[in-house]
């Protein structure tokens, strides 16, 4: 396992980062990081941005957004949240989004600072029921990159009003708000430590129960292609909102892995466009989803017949066809 030292607060670049390291430092099985961001809403994949965000709340404040690789819901950075990184080549499609392993070290580092914390739900870590970390994974081929956001001292108030929640969202979780749901480890440290000593201790522990740890240092040539990336994906609108075509029918279902919003423009009974939106997880890239039913009926049995040589649970993580189906038709 190699770890990188980041101390680049842009999050375009971190996210720059994370996929650099992903693609091309495959010489090593297990890569770790730790990263803050500036103020952001970070936006998962397979999300529509604008029904994400409180635009106008966005631009007042200069909160950056910027989409992620991983699937799942949209969640908000600031200097007070601690995010990190473990990518593994260990990984296959029967052991994808298995979250709770990769959630250990901070349950670990958590315990020493004396709070018990859980894993709970698909994705979540909780201290008293409250979350204080979201995880997310995305995989190609057997690799897996797993990250988490955890809010150490972050700004809750601006997390409430620059997120734009749906009701059905939460409604499932059982509580009134996005606010009233989540935490910031520091109300449960006794010791008075910042954000920066959290960073250190994560690391001690994964110096400690690591043995084969060591640092790699980022090279010229590295900080190079991290930076044409940046550029050419995570600082483009075209990727962080990107564009969403006219639509005459929409659905929406929530099921437990996640929720899928599904756009479809069709003529004379054909699917001319389709868009599937939402928090799910999935592998692989959603749009050989989409291909498959561009040009057929808009009828149940003929988009059954067109998913049938797809893995859809490759795709849509813990959703069957029949459950997605519901959603387009």
């Amino acid at each position: 396992m190699i770890y990188i030292r980041n101390d680049d607060h842009r999050p375009q670049f971190n996210l720059a980062l994370e996929q650099y390291v992903f693609d091309n430092l495959t010489q090593f099985d297990e890569i770790f990081l730790l990263w803050i961001n500036e103020p952001t809403i970070v936006v998962g994949k397979n999300q529509n941005t604008i029904e994400e965000i409180n635009l106008d709340y966005v631009k007042e404040k200069n909160i950056h957004v910027v989409r992620r690789l991983s699937g799942g819901g949209a969640v908000y950075h600031d200097l007070g949240n601690l995010n990190y990184t473990i990518i593994s080549e260990k990984g296959n499609r029967s052991t994808s989004f298995n979250f709770a392993a990769f959630t250990q070290p901070v349950i670990e580092v958590l315990k020493k600072l004396g709070v018990k914390a859980e894993f709970t739900g698909r994705n979540d870590l909780t201290i008293d029921g409250k979350k204080f970390c979201g995880n997310a994974q995305y995989m190609k081929k057997n690799r897996i990159l797993h990250h988490g956001a955890m809010l150490f001292n972050t700004d809750l108030n601006v997390l409430g009003k620059a997120l734009k929640v749906s009701k059905d969202k939460i409604e499932s979780k059982g509580v009134k708000s996005v606010r009233s749901r989540v935490t910031n480890i520091k109300d449960y440290v006794k010791d008075d430590i910042t954000i920066e000593d959290f960073k250190q201790l994560l690391l001690d522990h994964m110096i400690e129960t690591n043995e084969n740890l060591q640092e790699y240092k980022l090279t010229e040539e590295d900080y190079k292609k991290i930076n044409k990336i940046m550029e050419e994906r995570y600082a483009t609108w075209e990727w962080n909102f990107g564009y969403s075509p006219d639509f005459n029918i929409e659905k929406s279902r929530r099921f437990y892995a996640g929720k899928v919003e599904t756009k479809i423009h069709v003529e004379e009974g054909i699917i001319k466009k389709i868009k599937f939106y939402g928090d799910f997880f999935g592998g692989g890239e959603i749009s050989e989803v989409e291909k498959k039913l561009i040009g057929i009926k808009y009828k149940e049995d003929e988009i059954d017949k067109a998913l049938d040589d797809i893995d859809i649970s490759f795709y849509f993580s813990g959703i069957s066809k029949d459950e997605l189906i519901t959603s387009i038709i």
